[in-house]
């Protein structure tokens, strides 16, 4: 790999370089030749050299200019469309690829979140994503109710996504290596969301507010909320915001 690159610490830039790591991402996502591949963040495009030879068509969003001058002079590469950008400015049904996608990241640990959400907000366009994310956000994403990592993300992701842990990374195969472990997980959408498009901002309140004092009871967090008849005979407002599973949650709304 070449590490000449300058590592833009405001982007995250944090590079696969263990070639073993890179042959078992890619079995572990398995493209064929009928997939259409979306990469976010393909830094010098050693993962993308991995994937295209065995996917239909891919397209990969970079944010750093001087890395699409990299990667649009890498001959190997010629079949993939990158695209300067931030992902999170991107609509995947205007991507010149046809959907739906299958998603694949190494990405920027600061902006994890925002990218789950941008995920569940073009849930009409991809199929299955895979990304990399700081181990400890992984356990959150993977928690279950009543332990210490249920928390706001597993429940917000949790309602429209199903999550599988893949396998754990050490800080060892990247370079520059970064502070913390990693995750590589995969998304899949639920069939039918728990909560329906039209309640999801009454939901995001509630459970933000649920949470904003995690040790406190449900009736003081909840107090300045309306819910329909039954909700507080089915759900002891008694109980603390981890005790409560996906189902229970969405039900308030």
């Amino acid at each position: 790999m070449n590490t000449s690159h300058p590592f833009r610490k405001k982007w995250g830039q944090n590079f696969l370089a263990d070639q073993n790591l890179l042959d078992k991402i890619v079995r572990t996502i398995a493209p064929t030749e009928k997939d259409s591949i979306l990469e976010i963040g393909p830094g010098e495009g050693a993962l993308t050299e991995r994937m295209l030879p065995k996917a239909g068509d891919m397209v990969a969003v970079e944010i750093d200019p001087m890395l699409i001058d990299h990667l649009n002079n890498h001959l190997i590469l010629n079949r993939c469309t990158f695209i300067h950008g931030d992902i999170l400015n991107q609509d995947i049904d205007n991507l010149p690829i046809k959907n739906p996608v299958r998603v694949m990241g190494n990405i920027p640990y600061n902006i994890t979140s925002p990218i789950i959400f941008w995920l569940i907000e073009q849930l009409d366009f991809w199929d299955d994503a895979f990304l990399m994310v700081q181990k400890e956000v992984a356990e959150r994403l993977i928690a279950n109710s009543g332990t210490k990592q249920y928390s706001r993300i597993t429940v917000m992701v949790g309602v429209y996504l199903d999550i599988e842990l893949c396998f754990n990374i050490p800080p060892e195969v990247f370079i520059p290596r970064p502070k913390v472990s990693s995750s590589f997980i995969r998304f899949t959408k639920k069939n039918t969301p728990l909560v329906p498009d039209d309640k999801y901002e009454k939901f995001y309140k509630v459970v933000k507010a649920a949470f904003s004092q995690r040790r406190k009871m449900l009736r003081n967090t909840l107090k300045g909320f309306t819910f329909n008849d039954g909700v507080e005979e089915n759900i002891n407002f008694s109980r603390r915001p981890e005790t409560l599973t996906l189902e229970e949650f969405a039900s308030l709304v």
